[in-house]
């Protein structure tokens, strides 16, 4: 199924109005648009590229079937993301999902954790060093708790903002900036831990 250059150009808005109608290269165009930032969000919360990759079809599978009570209150980029971190953490929380941590390299279309790790602690010297650093730090994401990690990940790694999270997590700003703020700090505690350990082993 060929979306046609003029999908291509379409809002979402647009997008979701012709799938609601029938046009099944509408949604199709919004999957390619979003499946790659769904599945890295995936990825970086459940740390598994198999359990990853279910969790997005099923994200794009219950956007689909939802498209009718999409009222447009929200753009449907947080509407979307409000079902994938539900999925996924809901998954999470009945262990209906293997727990093995898939560090980077194994993510297949993963996004890089580069901009969370020269945040956690900039200046590696080497390709392999940011490689390692890139280990400790996915490590390290997947010791917090659901809710930091959501907070997080959304922020640092998807690069939204505040009132986007907000809306996607169904919390107030403020509670999001503290989510973030005490996610970082327990970051930043977990990796000095784990460099202090290396050191002095």
């Amino acid at each position: 199924m060929r979306q046609s250059p003029d999908e291509r150009k379409l809002s979402d808005a647009e997008l979701v109005r012709r799938a609601r109608d029938g046009t099944a290269t509408a949604f199709a165009e919004l999957v390619t648009r979003y499946q790659d930032r769904v599945f890295n969000t995936c990825f970086r919360m459940c740390h598994n590229h198999e359990d990853a990759l279910d969790f997005a079809q099923a994200a794009f599978v219950k956007a689909f079937e939802n498209l009718a009570r999409f009222r447009g209150g929200a753009s449907f980029y947080t509407w979307l993301f409000r079902i994938v971190v539900n999925l996924v953490l809901s998954g999470r929380r009945a262990a209906l999902r293997r727990t093995t941590i898939a560090l980077d390299g194994a993510g297949g279309g993963a996004r890089p954790l580069g901009r969370l790790a020269d945040h956690r602690e900039p200046g590696a010297a080497s390709a392999g060093e940011a490689r390692e650093l890139q280990q400790r730090v996915a490590s390290a994401l997947e010791q917090l708790d659901d809710e930091f990690r959501a907070a997080v990940v959304l922020k640092d790694i998807e690069e939204m903002d505040y009132a986007a999270i907000a809306e996607v997590l169904g919390v107030p700003v403020g509670t999001v900036k503290s989510r973030i703020h005490r996610g970082r700090l327990m970051l930043r505690e977990l990796l000095r831990a784990e460099r202090a350990y290396v050191d002095r082993r």
